[in-house]
């Protein structure tokens, strides 16, 4: 991805190539683009499931997926989770709490997978799992907030 493609905001896309291809990544986010990318797509049970392909610059000093990366995509995976109930609105993270299981090396496939666990008003409850080649790194939950419409 191009600097060029960091100019703009929330276009949502589909990757056309490579091995996330069909999957979907917000084209134009200057942050996750740079500390991603991160992908999502529906999977055939109805839910969604997020990842990325763990890189160099994704390690800590001793050689492990940082924390604050985990906590990224942890945030990322919220909002892929609460898709559905989202409907398309706009929304901001309140919360985001998370506890480290294990650690995720470079070249491994990580993913999120998780759950709405309160939604139909303003206030969106997730719960979620991060896995680094399947194995449990991190389960978060956070709390989304909807905004009102402009």
């Amino acid at each position: 991805m191009s600097d060029a493609n960091e100019q703009s905001f929330g276009q949502l896309t589909t990757m056309d190539e490579g091995e996330f291809a069909g999957w979907q990544y917000w084209l134009g986010d200057p942050y996750e683009t740079r500390s991603g990318p991160f992908f999502h797509r529906r999977e055939a049970d109805g839910s969604y499931v997020s990842a990325f392909r763990a890189e160099a610059r994704h390690m800590n000093g001793g050689g492990f997926m940082h924390g604050g990366c985990m906590m990224t995509f942890a945030d990322f995976a919220l909002f892929a989770i609460a898709t559905d109930e989202l409907k398309g609105d706009h929304a901001v993270t309140l919360n985001l709490a998370g506890d480290f299981l294990g650690s995720i090396s470079e070249g491994a496939l990580v993913e999120a997978r998780g759950e709405v666990t309160r939604g139909g008003g303003k206030t969106i409850f997730v719960r979620g799992l991060v896995t680094g080649d399947g194995k449990p790194a991190l389960s978060f939950t956070g709390i989304i907030r909807r905004l009102a419409k402009r």
